[in-house]
């Protein structure tokens, strides 16, 4: 362990500023349920912003872009296309728009304002979706709980508390080092101290959180994310000044293609020489038929930004915007804020990690080396004192955005579309905000209980990204653009992508088989596709059409573009002042340059970093020129449809 005093201090004060801040929002947040959930929708969009990409700069999946770096290079940032990262580009374009004009409290009950309340299928939709936000914001929570466990490990290792927990010792010692019972019982200690580690920073997380609310969730991510641009822009200075004098060139340490973006049919990083457990890793995250697998990922991604936010807590910000327009400018400020800042402290970290990778003490799976060690690795040996501190500080503020957002989230589908809507509707504000704090509780339950179970961040992140939101994809697609589409078809749409897409990640939770590991799971999704388009169309014409008075209002309110002729019809019968939404081509084009907007913005900190000065200023010219554009084909238009 190589925390100082200065270190631990700097750590501490952070932890009882976060306490402070959950006990000064207390009031605030208990003057009513929008309040507690949603900041009274009285929040600027650039704190929401900030505050949503705080959420997304969490341990887990920087230790995990990480060790992609590591691994892949430039190439890395197709990897992201997994989320997909680029929804936040058609969120930002048109559907945080068409979201927000709902006025809705959660994703749950926006369902009202498309499907009415008395069609058939509408209660089991919308419980239906009250499922799937809560399977998804357990999984996001256990994927946290996963992430700051292996973090702590390495700083404060089972050697150095087994004698102040002793319930954490695992009798290492009485087995000869070296044996396998030895590495057997050391990696359950680890194992176990991680987990101690996770369920003791989660305690945190859930007090401030529970009692903040939505504004003590806002302003302690504010705070973290200044420390975190801070932390970004130390680390990737440290970095360029120890490659500097290192005097060696990456490229010549790592496998031909590492320093482009570019590639062919097949991934083309040999390892094996260089690096066998690199190999060995490179296989068993299946990325070999790399074309195939960005295809796949970019046809997977653009269907699941069709469908809209999922209902976590990228949705919840959405709703608390002031309005449709601030949406939009929320959800174009997360790029921007978040993937220059990310990537500088990505890329500084990894190449920390490449220029002292023999020297690091790195965690071992039953692969070989555990490359998602490798960040906390990195901070531990070669950050200065106090910037260890503030690091930590920051990315265990990380963790508990991330945490805590998905908590709020979770918390609201519990209280409004339960509690209020089923058990006690009339319920008065200090039962809700008792019972806000009781469903707070459940879900941290869940969450943990499911982080228990997982062996891996890169597992947990398969499990959400093409598992989970698998079954999100299609009757979520369809709710926006076909007109006849209805509750019921939603239900049993919904109904068909959850059960066929839990399947495959229950058998490698279950240890069943390995056989979806990976991105094997990926394959599975067109399949996953074709089983929901069939219930939604099925369910759909087993029903009659929604009421057409609530199309009507959706269609007036929302303004969707796609299948919606007879309503549009039937609106402009009743209002000829009622103007068709034709945006459709321009939507289409800002979110295709969005989307190389994102991918130049990562390349940026990359490019620099490694002092590429070429390649850095045409991705900057690159960058400036979509942003002029974007200004008068995006900014200026925000207000249309």
């Amino acid at each position: 362990m190589r925390l100082t005093a200065i270190d631990l201090t700097i750590i501490a004060l952070y932890f009882l500023m976060m306490i402070v801040i959950g006990i000064i929002m207390k009031n605030r947040a208990k003057k009513s349920k929008d309040s507690y959930l949603m900041g009274g929708k009285k929040l600027p969009w650039y704190m929401l912003g900030l505050s949503d990409a705080s959420d997304m700069f969490d341990i887990s999946g920087t230790m995990l872009l990480v060790s992609m770096a590591f691994l892949y290079g430039f190439k890395s940032v197709w990897i992201p296309w997994m989320w997909p990262v680029f929804n936040q580009v058609f969120l930002m374009v048109f559907l945080s728009k068409w979201l927000r004009r709902s006025n809705a409290t959660t994703g749950a009950e926006w369902l009202g304002t498309r499907f009415g309340l008395s069609d058939k299928g509408v209660k089991q939709s919308h419980a239906v979706v009250v499922v799937f936000a809560l399977m998804l914001c357990v999984g996001y929570m256990a994927y946290a709980f996963v992430g700051v466990g292996e973090f702590l490990e390495i700083f404060i290792p089972y050697e150095s508390v087994k004698e102040v927990f002793p319930f954490l010792d695992q009798h290492v010692d009485a087995f000869q080092v070296g044996t396998p019972a030895y590495e057997t019982a050391l990696y359950e200690a680890k194992d176990l101290t991680a987990k101690f580690y996770g369920v003791s920073i989660c305690l945190v997380a859930t007090f401030y959180s529970i009692v903040g609310g939505m504004h003590g969730i806002v302003l302690a991510d504010f705070i973290k994310y200044m420390i975190m641009i801070v932390c970004s822009l130390f680390v990737g200075s440290i970095a360029m000044m120890h490659l500097a004098d290192s005097g060696i060139a990456i490229k010549d340490m790592m496998p031909v293609g590492w320093d482009s973006p570019m590639f062919g049919w097949e991934l083309g990083l040999e390892w094996q020489n260089i690096l066998a457990d690199a190999q060995v890793k490179l296989e068993k995250d299946g990325y070999k038929l790399f074309s195939a697998i960005v295809g796949m990922m970019f046809f997977s991604g653009v269907l699941k930004s069709l469908a809209g936010p999922a209902p976590n807590y990228d949705c919840q910000k959405i709703l608390s915007t002031k309005s449709p327009e601030e949406a939009s400018k929320m959800s174009g400020f997360i790029s921007i804020i978040l993937l220059p800042i990310r990537y500088f402290m990505t890329m500084g970290l990894c190449i920390l990690g490449i220029l002292y990778f023999k020297d690091l003490t790195l965690g071992q799976t039953a692969d070989g080396i555990n490359f998602e060690s490798i960040m906390p690795a990195v901070i531990n040996k070669y950050l200065p004192v106090g910037l260890v501190g503030l690091v930590l500080a920051g990315f265990l503020g990380a963790f508990m955005s991330n945490f805590s957002g998905t908590l709020n989230a979770g918390q609201a589908y519990l209280v409004n579309d339960i509690y209020l809507k089923f058990i006690k509707p009339d319920a008065d504000r200090k039962k809700i905000i008792t019972m806000s704090y009781l469903s707070g509780t459940v879900m941290v339950i869940l969450g943990v209980g499911l982080g228990l179970l997982i062996k891996d961040v890169n597992m947990i992140f398969n499990i959400i990204t093409a598992g989970l939101y698998g079954g999100f994809v299609c009757a979520n697609v369809l709710k926006w653009y076909w007109w006849r589409f209805n509750a019921n078809g939603f239900f049993w749409g919904m109904l068909a992508g959850i059960i066929a897409s839990a399947i495959p990640p229950a058998l490698s939770v279950s240890g069943v088989t390995d056989y979806f590991d990976g991105t094997r799971m990926l394959y599975y999704f067109p399949v996953f596709i074709i089983i929901q388009f069939v219930a939604c169309v099925a369910g759909s014409y087993a029903a009659p059409p929604t009421n057409q008075e609530t199309l009507i209002d959706f269609y007036k309110t929302v303004r969707p573009w796609g299948f919606w002729k007879p309503i549009k019809e039937a609106a402009q019968a009743q209002d000829p002042t009622i103007v068709e939404n034709k945006n459709f081509g321009i939507n289409m084009a800002n979110v295709a340059m969005g989307i190389t907007g994102q991918i130049l913005l990562t390349l940026l900190p990359m490019y620099f970093i490694l002092s590429k000065w070429t390649g850095f200023a045409i991705v900057l010219g690159l960058m400036m020129v979509i942003v002029l554009i974007m200004k008068r084909t995006w900014w200026n238009r925000l207000s249309d449809f």
